[in-house]
């Protein structure tokens, strides 16, 4: 296991999986991920990649914070479209955020994916967008965390998500009630399973 996070299930209709989340949620990460986040030392990001082709890395946990949090996934694609709002700020949406990973697929416990690294930040309007990662992408690929298969995945769901922004289509439409949507401020967060990092291994 890589990471975890906690969601509520928000949506999950033949168009696609919708999850969400708010402040709170309980998080598992990589050690060298929170304590970049704390301290702003990008060394410590970078160790992330050449510790995750070793094989060796330490997970830590992690509350989310500041913002709440919206993922759709539509069923057999290789992105995920996040939108992030600020609930300091009647929940406004801050932006769009394209994420590229492996197809989503269920588990018992869950859903289960892993994360490629690229990234497309979106403006709320649409109106720019602009490459996030693109150099820690490439480094994974040498490192052989992203294989060849990913890679040419990856390249066609470049020109899939582009073409959803530009064509303003799923969530993006000008219809789409995701802009709109609010967290429950009263719902308890959602907490991963006690067994999340040992589920399977028995």
């Amino acid at each position: 296991m890589w990471s975890a996070q906690a969601f509520h299930v928000v949506e999950d209709g033949a168009e696609a999986l919708v999850v969400g989340c708010g402040p709170g949620a309980e998080v598992l990460a990589p050690t060298t991920w929170i304590e970049w986040l704390l301290t702003g030392d990008d060394d410590l990001r970078f160790q992330a990649l050449p510790n995750l082709a070793r094989g060796s890395w330490q997970l830590g946990h992690w509350s989310w914070r500041d913002t709440a949090h919206l993922q759709w996934v539509p069923p057999g694609a290789w992105f995920s479209v996040n939108a992030f709002y600020d609930v300091s700020d009647g929940h406004r949406l801050t932006h769009w955020y394209v994420n590229f990973q492996r197809p989503m697929h269920r588990t018992a416990l869950g859903f289960d994916t892993f994360d490629l690294l690229l990234d497309l930040v979106v403006a709320p309007d649409l109106a720019r967008w602009e490459w996030k990662d693109e150099g820690e992408y490439a480094h994974g690929r040498r490192l052989g965390v992203v294989n060849d298969a990913d890679h040419r995945a990856v390249e066609e769901a470049r020109e899939q998500a582009v073409a959803m922004v530009e064509e303003h289509g799923g969530p993006f439409a000008a219809g789409a009630h995701w802009r709109d949507w609010h967290s429950e401020p009263h719902e308890p967060a959602p907490a991963l399973p006690a067994d999340v990092q040992t589920f399977g291994l028995n």
